[in-house]
């Protein structure tokens, strides 16, 4: 089951301060664009890191995250 379709408006929520991608995409707001399915939830045993979320932020750039970085955040 996907947590989150295109439109969805999240908030990249890394809790890993440690994680390469957390000063540039923690706490930042966007809109999920893109679904991509891969066999990582094969490779974790978790059938929900099967789906890699791309979000698009205001300034037009997008980066890919699993389920786990994201929540649900108010429409922008």
């Amino acid at each position: 089951m996907r947590r989150f379709e295109p439109g969805d408006w999240v908030r990249v929520d890394i809790p890993d301060t440690e994680d390469p991608d957390f000063d540039q995409f923690h706490g930042r707001h966007g809109e999920v664009v893109d679904v991509l399915e891969d066999d990582a939830g094969q490779e974790t045993g978790d059938e929900r890191d099967a789906h890699l979320f791309t979000v698009e932020f205001e300034d037009g750039s997008t980066h890919g995250f699993r389920w786990r970085d994201l929540r649900p955040a108010p429409e922008g």
